[in-house]
């Protein structure tokens, strides 16, 4: 029996590939906005980031979510993001 297939994504932080579901999707929406699409079917430009602070830190400190979403995130983006991840592992 065939296997079906996982799809991958790879972290624009640590540049590690991973399954899909195990990452965390950003999204910047056609209205120019960045929202976490908990769910993965928000459209717009997406960018993935693993669950981990040190993650979402050098994504900050590189800017590769804002070269990943072609726009400039304010420091709300960032602590949202945080937030998401604390809640993440709070399960």
């Amino acid at each position: 029996m065939k296997q079906k297939k996982i799809p991958l994504r790879k972290c624009v932080a640590c540049q590690e590939m991973k399954p899909k579901r195990e990452l965390l999707r950003i999204v910047r929406t056609p209205l120019k906005e960045i929202v976490i699409d908990t769910k993965g079917k928000t459209s717009g430009r997406g960018a993935y980031l693993c669950y981990d602070s040190n993650c979402l830190q050098l994504a900050k400190k590189r800017k590769s979510l804002e070269r990943a979403l072609e726009i400039v995130a304010d420091e709300n983006v960032y602590h949202n993001i945080q937030m998401e991840l604390d809640k993440h592992h709070d399960k």
